[in-house]
């Protein structure tokens, strides 16, 4: 008798153990992909910054640029926009691994990989969103009339004050549209991540590739919630920018 209550006993504990586990369990999975929505913003903030700061120039000179070269370099530019990302993701983890002469040289200064980190993922991340933040900008410099330019030049304004004083202030709605397109776009990177920083909780696993892991699990409650606010995201940020588009089209009609 003693041994069919202990039985009795430990049959009714079993469904309170695996409700104790089932909450821990999924405890431990929103914790993950929280982290995961974390890693994934900062890795798009460092991107749109680095750009903003590496693209400005650049499209400056495409916008002004008569050189022969230039088609060369927007053609460069413009690659990630046609090439599949697991191209360039493979041709990054070739160029940049600690075997390479490049991948080299930042293991010995820092000591640390570029694959399978952080900052091989920021590296991978500019470039395949080079061309949201450059062809932006490209365009509003362009669309900044020589005539003020000129008028700015004949006041007595350095070309240096001319491009801070006058171009940027006309150029803020290629800015704020480059950057909406790059935060976002870095926001949904999939292949290219995955190629040069793999999937390492806390460190290179981003959304798009928890997403991915969440459906090989089956795990589709979790999968469904992190694509809906991809989804609102991306929603989001294209409405931003066909809004500025559109007041900036209203203005130039007035």
């Amino acid at each position: 008798m003693l041994g069919g209550a202990a039985i009795r006993g430990a049959d009714s504990e079993s469904p309170k153990i695996s409700r104790i586990s089932a909450t821990q369990g999924g405890t431990v999975a929103v914790s993950a992909d929280l982290q995961t929505v974390w890693l994934t913003v900062l890795l798009a903030s460092v991107t749109t910054l680095m750009l903003l700061f590496l693209a400005t120039p650049l499209a400056w000179w495409l916008a002004n640029s008569a050189s022969r070269w230039r088609s060369i370099v927007e053609s460069l530019v413009a690659m990630p926009l046609v090439l599949p990302p697991t191209v360039l993701g493979f041709y990054l983890l070739v160029l940049l691994n600690p075997d390479s002469f490049l991948g080299g040289l930042w293991v010995r200064a820092t000591g640390d990989s570029l694959t399978f980190s952080f900052s091989g993922l920021v590296i991978a991340s500019v470039i395949y969103s080079l061309p949201f933040m450059v062809q932006p900008l490209q365009s509003a410099f362009r669309a900044v009339p020589m005539s003020v330019r000129e008028s700015a030049a004949v006041m007595g304004a350095s070309p240096r004050d001319c491009f801070f004083s006058v171009v940027l202030p006309l150029s803020r709605r290629g800015f704020l549209t480059g950057m909406v397109l790059t935060f976002a776009h870095t926001i949904g990177e999939f292949g290219a991540v995955l190629m040069m920083g793999g999937n390492i909780p806390g460190e290179t696993r981003v959304l798009s590739i928890a997403i991915y892991e969440h459906v090989e699990t089956l795990n589709y409650d979790a999968a469904h919630v992190l694509a809906l606010g991809l989804m609102s995201f991306s929603f989001l940020s294209l409405w931003l920018v066909y809004r500025v588009a559109g007041r900036g089209a209203e203005v130039v009609r007035g």
